[in-house]
């Protein structure tokens, strides 16, 4: 039977966890499996566009499981009351093929993203960091502030977003961690002035500027999350020339990222071999720091191990009959006639 995580199911796994441990402990099991980079079958994603988004699946394995992700981006489903992205993922075992897992991945993906941030930013921005600039207020926005609040020692964040209603949420959603300090900006450049870490994470599919150089302070740590498709940018492109940038898998990146405006000799540096002590990470102080994060299926594989693991200690989620019984493996037929399934839809707990 495989092992069935719907949204409801995942909510209640996260407030069991607590958001704050769940984004913790994904982290470090996000990094255990980077430190491991070499094991895994690794390719871009599988993406089809259209004019106003984009549809990709995103698989990876290593020697014991496979995992893919389903996933979308189209910042125009907020005007038809729909998530801008919406995700599921399935885990198997390599041996077989058997799939043990198929989750939600929309309310995952939002906490991966975030505990891959926190990674990267443990490892990239300065160790005194404090204050950080959240560019983009949606539905990202929360898990961001929560990540560097909880875990990276960020005391106060500036926000800005072009929607006045998006950045109102923030504050109201976080409001219930009264010790960390919000504060609402006018535009983007009044929101990075004096910022230790920057973060994009920004919705709309075009060439953006968010940031240009005029706003870039020495020492910033820049965690670029919105720019993750051909077409779609947040940093302009003197930004990148004037940083020590970071990449999760680099041929994914330099159709996706930011760096997709650079030309591909443009220097970068993969984000697993500094994590396994391979590469060095900052090189000082005053050195700005990017991370192009695109987002990438290792991380995707990572949440779904994670959730599987959890999942099955708590007994939350429901064993579905996703693929036939096997009574008798030659005897595929037998399913086209009545009472040849092994279960009915039973739940766990």
């Amino acid at each position: 039977m495989t092992r069935f995580v719907d949204v409801p199911a995942m909510s209640r796994l996260v407030q069991d966890i607590g958001v704050t441990q769940f984004i913790g402990e994904l982290a470090e099991a996000i990094q255990d499996d980077f430190v491991r980079w070499p094991e895994f079958d690794k390719s871009a994603r599988v993406a089809n566009h259209s004019d106003i988004g984009v549809i990709e699946l995103m698989p990876v394995s290593n020697a014991e499981r496979y995992a893919f992700k389903y996933v979308n981006g189209h910042p125009s489903n907020t005007q038809r009351g729909l998530y801008t992205v919406m995700a599921f993922g399935v885990l198997a075992e390599v041996d077989t093929g058997y799939p043990v897992l198929l989750s939600e991945l929309t309310v995952a993906t939002a906490l991966r993203t975030c505990a891959t941030s926190l990674m990267a930013a443990r490892a990239l921005a300065r160790p005194d960091a404090r204050r950080m600039a959240l560019i983009g207020n949606g539905a990202q926005s929360e898990f961001q502030a929560l990540a560097f609040h909880s875990h990276l020692g960020i005391q106060e964040i500036v926000v800005y977003d072009v929607d006045p209603r998006a950045t109102e949420k923030l504050i109201r959603n976080l409001s219930a961690y009264p010790a960390l300090k919000i504060i609402r900006a006018a535009s983007t450049a009044e929101a990075v002035r004096g910022a230790d870490i920057v973060t994009t994470v920004t919705a709309d599919k075009a060439y953006a500027t968010i940031l240009t150089p005029d706003m870039i302070e020495p020492g910033m740590h820049i965690n670029g999350v919105g720019g993750d498709c051909p077409g779609k940018t947040e940093l302009h492109a003197d930004v990148l020339r004037g940083a020590r940038v970071f990449v999760e898998y680099e041929p994914q990146t330099r159709i996706e990222g930011d760096i997709q405006q650079l030309p591909q000799d443009f220097p970068v540096v993969d984000l697993w071999r500094v994590l396994a002590g391979a590469e060095a990470g900052r090189q000082s102080a005053e050195q700005v720091t990017v991370f192009d994060s695109v987002g990438f299926a290792l991380e995707d594989y990572s949440t779904l191990r994670y959730v599987n693991a959890q999942a099955e200690q708590r007994g939350l989620g429901e064993n579905v009959e996703l693929v036939p019984w096997a009574d008798d493996p030659k005897d595929l037929f037998r399913y086209t006639r009545s009472g040849a399934s092994r279960s009915a839809l039973r739940r766990v707990a």
